[in-house]
């Protein structure tokens, strides 16, 4: 599937292109959009230095700028109905994409600084937002996300917060952060913890480190690879990933944006789907990086001529490889049958 074509690229026209969409790799936080958080910053007299450039997008020059800006908007996040607020507007956007079931990684870091009760009023509030939203047709799961570079003790608190609240709205655990703090079994206790709770498991791995940060992240336990893309460097991995039904939580406009791949013509999301790696596509923090899941599906067909074949796949793959329950798999997949 998704082969490049040797010759001139024709493209779907849009109306050739998914209206329904799922979407497995989305940061609530990293999707907020830049007039969200200025509002915010303005209502409780907060200053954000560096967090904008002149524009009044999102300012950073490389990775680790990119978490500090990161980490500099979800300052104003500060209580239960900011991310209430928060997960409607995202939802929201999400539906106007064509998006019908969404899974948002959200950090008990940052609803309350690792502290369960704290975290049992953020997400109480946050249930109460996304069963609203299901009854209005978008459906949506939280993963409790440890940030990695903060370190292993902290990431200990993430996990029992995901499993104390196991069930209902958070359905999964995974990490991530910088790859390059860190070993994956420093946080071996964390993911076995939210395995025994009976929560989904990734973990992002494949974008800054190479293939041995994905085999690490396999070793934790994880079915799913957010990102994962650099599997591509390493054939016996990706033939591991293909007779484990692996899923990668793919995000190319993400990588592009960061200076993993240089362009959409050199990224491996294509030629991983050929080797018959289960890939989906997903935005990451799509303020950040200038995209919209729309965007990302316009510049497959593109680049790669993926057309109604190919969409149908990689969300059929999203359904199997969603933190849901059986009832909900079976009613995603009958979307893209």
């Amino acid at each position: 599937m998704g082969a490049v074509p040797s010759g001139p690229s024709r493209p779907p026209t849009r109306s050739q292109l998914p209206v329904k969409k799922i979407e497995l790799h989305l940061h609530l936080e990293g999707a907020a959009p830049p007039d969200f958080i200025r509002s915010l910053a303005g209502e409780k007299r907060l200053t954000l230095d560096g967090v904008f450039d002149d524009r009044g997008a999102y300012a950073y020059d490389d990775f680790a700028g990119f978490l500090r800006c990161y980490e500099g908007a979800t300052r104003v996040l500060q209580g239960p109905r900011d991310y209430a607020r928060l997960l409607a507007e995202v939802l929201d956007r999400c539906a106007e994409e064509g998006v019908i079931y969404v899974e948002l990684f959200v950090s008990p870091e940052f609803c309350g600084g690792g502290d369960l009760s704290a975290w049992r009023d953020h997400l109480a509030a946050m249930t109460e937002v996304a069963d609203a939203a299901r009854r209005d047709g978008i459906d949506s799961r939280g993963i409790v996300t440890a940030i990695r570079h903060f370190d292993p003790d902290r990431a200990r608190r993430s996990a029992i917060c995901a499993a104390e609240t196991a069930g209902g709205w958070i359905t999964g655990f995974g990490m991530g952060g910088a790859e390059q703090v860190h070993k994956p079994t420093d946080f071996a206790w964390s993911f076995d913890c939210a395995a025994e709770a009976g929560l989904g498991l990734t973990c992002h791995a494949g974008e800054w480190g190479g293939p041995d940060s994905v085999r690490q992240a396999l070793d934790l336990g994880c079915t799913r690879i957010g990102h994962g893309v650099r599997a591509i460097e390493d054939p016996a991995l990706v033939r591991d990933l293909v007779e484990r039904n692996i899923t990668l939580e793919v995000c190319p406009g993400s990588n592009i944006a960061l200076g993993v791949y240089p362009s959409w013509d050199a990224h491996p999301i294509a030629r991983l789907a050929d080797a018959g790696v289960r890939v989906t596509v997903s935005t990451d923090d799509p303020p950040f990086f200038h995209t919209t899941l729309r965007a990302e599906y316009d510049r497959l067909a593109s680049t790669f001529d993926w057309g109604d074949t190919e969409f149908r796949q990689i969300n059929l793959w999203a359904a199997e490889a969603a933190f849901c329950d059986a009832a909900t798999r079976d009613r995603l997949k009958k979307e893209f049958a």
